[in-house]
């Protein structure tokens, strides 16, 4: 049997690590792995895993998360704003990573609870409304005013499961809209259950990121919650960052506005007008002018003319006739050293 060190040996170990003056036993070259192998006989591939920070999403994904569904909770209260003809506050409360067991043992039961498909990617995340908000939408669509509304302590039924399906549709578009920065992904409704602890996605200490959504309906409040496990982004995980994810709504945004600002200004009019030539003259000469008067000006009669847009110069061409009407014919663009 091998001797057990004690407390003062174990302490000088771990200094010695610490300082660099403990070899790795002589052996020169890469570290050996020990265990299973892929088959072919390649190695299994190995990735560090710090023990004193167990979260598998850095910060910087978390961020990107935050703002990526900032867009979708934006987008899913102005879809449900003109679904239920009243105004729908949808803002992100919180974002954080726990256990899978944590999640579903923090919410009511009952309660509207529902999976969700992401294909292409793999396995299902879960979408909570609370009842404490689900019941005046489902009152607010059956025509009630929600002055009096009694919240109950039971499933919903297969009529209220009908129409919650109507918010949830327009919730899985705007989930897809939001997600497109990152991939193209297909949401839809696979199962709803009232008890979360019946529903098992992933196992109890998987880590989820749970996105915490706070929804207001006039004096009505309650929460929406949005559960991601780990194992169903790890494919795109990469790309979450928050300067790309920045990047792309910049350019998003951008792009987005310039095709609203062309589409207005397709049909609006614009003032033009053909400059023959500019001269100089006096107050007592302009007061005097009569018909048939000669105005000398230093422009050749030949000398191409400029076009004025809104009073910026803009194009050069000739004055001619068309269909027995005076036209402008544009030959080129204005440049900015022509002295036209």
């Amino acid at each position: 049997m091998a001797e057990v060190l004690d407390q003062n040996e174990i302490n000088a170990l771990l200094g010695a690590v610490e300082e660099g003056k403990l070899s790795d036993g002589g052996q020169d070259g890469p570290t050996r792995v020990y265990g299973r192998r892929r088959p072919g006989g390649a190695e299994a591939d190995v990735r560090e895993y710090d023990f004193k920070r167990p979260e598998r999403v850095s910060k910087d994904q978390m961020r990107a998360l935050e703002a990526l569904h900032e867009s979708f909770s934006r987008n899913f209260g102005a879809a449900l704003s003109g679904f239920l003809r009243t105004i729908i506050e949808v803002k992100v409360a919180n974002i954080e990573q726990m256990t899978f067991s944590e999640f579903t043992h923090s919410l009511p039961n009952p309660t509207c609870f529902n999976l969700l498909s992401c294909e292409p990617l793999e396995g299902n995340i879960c979408m909570e409304i609370s009842p404490l908000i689900i019941y005046p939408v489902i009152d607010r669509l059956l025509g009630g005013s929600n002055a009096d509304l009694f919240i109950p302590q039971r499933p919903l039924t297969a009529i209220e499961m009908r129409l919650v399906k109507k918010i949830i549709d327009r919730g899985l578009g705007a989930l897809a809209e939001a997600w497109s920065g990152v991939s193209h992904l297909n949401f839809e409704l696979r199962e709803s259950e009232s008890n979360p602890a019946l529903v098992q996605i992933v196992a109890p200490n998987e880590v989820v990121v749970v996105v915490s959504f706070e929804m207001k309906m006039g004096n009505r409040a309650g929460t929406m919650s949005l559960c991601i496990p780990y194992t169903v982004i790890e494919p795109v995980v990469g790309k979450l960052s928050s300067q790309n994810w920045a990047a792309y709504k910049r350019n998003r945004h951008n792009a987005r506005q310039r095709h609203l600002v062309e589409n207005r200004l397709e049909h609006a009019k614009l003032s033009v007008s053909a400059v023959l030539a500019d001269t100089t003259i006096k107050l007592s000469d302009l007061v005097n002018l009569q018909r048939g008067d000669v105005i000398l000006t230093e422009k050749p009669a030949a000398a191409p003319l400029t076009l004025h847009v809104e009073g910026k110069r803009k194009f050069i061409g000739r004055l001619g006739q068309y269909r027995g009407n005076r036209a402008f014919q544009v030959q080129r663009p204005l440049h900015p050293k022509d002295r036209v």
